[in-house]
């Protein structure tokens, strides 16, 4: 008798645990609850879906109802101009600076993969003089503001004949401090015993690397390439001392000129969210695509056994 007693509130208590925390609540307050989120979600669509309508308006129509959620005469000229498609020859670069965006990104993506891996590893499991004091110049590295790097990063690329070119563009952001950090947590929360039994079997350093820490390593590797790509494709003030000629602006460069009025004058609403709005784009594919393994990448190497 005792005994399924004991069992029948033991099954009631898991019961309670695995019940939803809205759930313990009466339903008045669940209803109040569920809307008070529902209305937070929509609150933050809002813009996205303001951007996505004013695409479609007239200039007027955009400056004259800059709120409205219908479109009063609804028109494709603005992704017309962006596509170079538009009759009146006032069409903008949008798929050059599309190109450089993308031709940046994934060469600095998979070189920060790479390097940032391999870094990681050779500051988590290998014993070398100055192990310690490279990895705080890491973190240090992080802690200084992009912007107080500006005027060096010009005057570096400048001197050694990398200003205004790919390489200029590209070089400086292959290793990335904060890729470092990550990979370095994550190699750390492995078990020695794996790499021990990879050189038994004769395995070097470089090959228990490359086959056997790295595929296990799938989580922080796509977490590192979302971010890394993410940051590329929105990096901004290091193309900006970068460059100087149209022939090398990306997304975020020649979006910023256009803005600015570079491109033509009058508010020209309708075009500029058209163009941010397809910027956007790939970034928000890539995550939700890979957000399960972003998570799970997140909190590897948070716990360690």
């Amino acid at each position: 008798m005792n005994a399924a007693k004991v069992r029948g509130n033991a099954k009631a208590a898991a019961q309670v645990r695995q019940r939803p925390v809205l759930g313990r609540f009466p339903l008045p307050l669940r209803v109040l609850g569920y809307g008070l989120v529902v209305g937070l979600g929509l609150l933050y669509l809002l813009p996205f879906v303001l951007q996505l309508v004013t695409g479609f308006k007239t200039d007027p129509d955009a400056a004259a109802h800059p709120l409205g959620l219908v479109p009063t005469t609804p028109t494709t000229a603005a992704y017309q101009r962006l596509f170079g498609l538009s009759q009146a020859g006032d069409g903008v670069p949008f798929l050059r600076w599309l190109g450089n965006s993308a031709f940046v990104a994934v060469l600095v993506t998979a070189g920060r993969v790479l390097f940032d891996s391999m870094a990681g590893y050779a500051l988590a499991r290998l014993r070398f003089r100055g192990r310690s004091l490279l990895f705080g110049f890491v973190i240090a590295v992080m802690a200084v503001p992009g912007v107080a790097l500006l005027i060096p990063k010009f005057l570096v690329l400048n001197t050694f004949g990398l200003f205004d070119t790919y390489t200029g563009m590209i070089v400086p952001l292959l290793v990335d401090a904060a890729g470092i950090f990550i990979m370095k947590q994550f190699f750390e929360s492995i078990p020695r015993e794996v790499e021990e039994a990879a050189r038994v079997d004769g395995a070097g350093v470089i090959r228990t690397f490359w086959s056997v820490v790295l595929p296990m390593a799938r989580p922080s590797l796509l977490t590192l390439t979302i971010l890394s790509f993410q940051s590329s494709w929105n990096e901004f003030t290091h193309f900006l001392v970068s460059t100087q000629s149209g022939e090398y602006e990306t997304l975020t460069t020649g979006l910023a000129r256009f803005i600015s009025g570079g491109l033509g004058g009058g508010t020209q609403y309708p075009l500029k969210l058209a163009a941010a709005l397809l910027a956007t784009l790939p970034v928000a594919a890539l995550f939700f695509c890979f957000q399960r393994y972003f998570v799970q990448g997140a909190n590897s190497g948070a716990v360690k056994e």
